[in-house]
């Protein structure tokens, strides 16, 4: 599909952040969740968590970053339900490695 303009790509990214699962919510207090057109060093990139997960914190760290990529989102959509689909499986999948969770276990939570 077209690329979907920032601000209303922006929306899709808040409706995913305010239908997060329960077990996910604590994660949001040391997370900054922003929106970059595309990834430098992988432009095919959906989404990037960059931190310490949660399981790992020891206190000292600053807070995580979670990117979601706007172009290689809307470009691999057919359509704005599925990219709201997919942006919503994308958050949720690195907000879920921020709470120290990995592929396998999002596989069997269903949230991959």
């Amino acid at each position: 599909m077209e690329a979907l303009p920032r601000y209303r790509f922006e929306r899709l990214v808040d409706e995913a952040l305010s239908s997060l699962p329960a077990e996910l919510l604590p994660v949001l207090d040391n997370v900054a969740v922003q929106v970059l057109d595309r990834d430098e060093d992988e432009p095919g990139l959906l989404g990037l968590y960059e931190g310490v997960p949660h399981t790992e914190r020891t206190g000292s760290e600053g807070p995580d970053v979670v990117s979601v990529f706007r172009l290689p989102l809307c470009e691999m959509c057919d359509d704005l339900d599925d990219l709201r689909d997919e942006v919503r499986v994308t958050v949720i999948h690195e907000l879920a490695h921020a709470a120290g969770i990995d592929d396998e276990r999002l596989d069997e939570l269903g949230w991959a």
